[in-house]
């Protein structure tokens, strides 16, 4: 097969196109032809090296890619609900595998769209965002109808899952915010938000509203602003790190005086200890995406770009989200 591979940690240039065997599935597992790879944040950062040791997390050489779609190859020993060509999207279990043109994967993370009218390209770019987001608004926090919530980051690649999701669960009013240079692509966007604001004029932007549910992928000076834009009592979920600032504290007496309660939601460590919440999650993400609350700006590249690809997310410039085809 064809793949890309990274040979050490480092810069994007690391990565580079290779042949490799094909893999055959195992017991339990399903091979995967693969049509379409979404490039995310956490490729790019385990590229980096930031984790490097991490237990569960791959070391050089290894094949980049976490979230894929495609057809059907192969099935292992045991497995069963699914057939040859059928189309499916999958998240990976230690975010590898996915910039390739045949896939592995444990078939408790295969979910097939079938009978769903959702192009590869975009079921690869918002389902397994989608299934972050339900699981991490009905476990990591449990959002309740008529609550307000607030997206930072709003059009990045697992934020803007955020708002369908909140509004299949009843959210009242989702806002979100932006850097300066993305006012222009959230005034076009088509994602289900009331309002977006550029996050440099926080909290003035916001005059004295409150929400019940901020989820920030973005940490920094963002995060510290939330405390301040929660109403009491409220959530702040914690689901990444865009800004790169990985010293960053938040005021624990703001937290036990306001009652605010923070949580952390890693998809990378919750799901493989709770592989029951993806059946649920799934279909909830396939219902949104094939209503048209996930719709994202798409670029679609070849293998061969994939270090282009890094090094426009690391520099910020990538517009919408970055999908690789073999």
């Amino acid at each position: 097969m064809q793949a890309v591979q990274a040979g050490r940690f480092g810069e994007p240039d690391v990565l580079a196109l290779a042949d490799l065997p094909d893999p055959a599935p195992g017991p339990g597992q399903v091979a995967i032809n693969v049509t379409h790879a979404a490039v995310g944040l956490i490729d790019v950062y385990i590229r980096q090296g930031l984790f490097q040791g991490r237990e569960g997390l791959p070391q050089p050489p290894y094949v980049p890619g976490l979230e894929v779609a495609g057809t059907v190859r192969a099935l292992g020993d045991g497995v069963t609900g699914f057939a040859i060509g059928e189309k499916v999207v999958t998240l990976s279990g230690d975010a590898t595998g996915g910039y390739a043109s045949v896939y592995v994967g444990d078939q408790s993370r295969v979910v097939s769209t079938e009978g769903y009218d959702i192009d590869p390209a975009l079921a690869v770019a918002v389902v397994p965002n989608a299934i972050m987001a339900h699981v991490a608004l009905t476990r990591a926090i449990q959002i309740s109808a008529g609550e307000s919530v607030l997206v930072h980051g709003a059009l990045g690649a697992l934020a803007a899952a955020f708002p369908g999701v909140a509004r299949q669960l009843g959210a009242s009013r989702v806002v979100g915010t932006v850097r300066t240079e993305r006012m222009g692509a959230a005034a076009a966007t088509k994602l289900p938000y009331d309002r977006i604001v550029d996050s440099a004029e926080l909290p003035d932007a916001l005059g004295d509203e409150k929400f019940d549910v901020i989820v920030d992928p973005v940490g920094g000076s963002v995060r510290t602003q939330s405390l301040d834009l929660l109403a009491l009592s409220g959530r702040l979920l914690l689901v990444g790190n865009a800004s790169g600032d990985w010293n960053h504290r938040i005021d624990g007496n703001q937290i036990w005086q306001r009652n605010i309660v923070v949580a952390g939601f890693n998809a990378g460590a919750y799901l493989p200890a709770h592989p029951e919440a993806i059946r649920p999650a799934a279909e909830a993400a396939l219902k949104a995406a094939a209503a048209g609350l996930a719709d994202t700006e798409i670029e679609i590249l070849s293998l061969a770009d994939a270090a282009s690809a890094h090094e426009r997310l690391e520099n910020h410039t990538a517009n919408g989200r970055l999908v690789l085809t073999p």
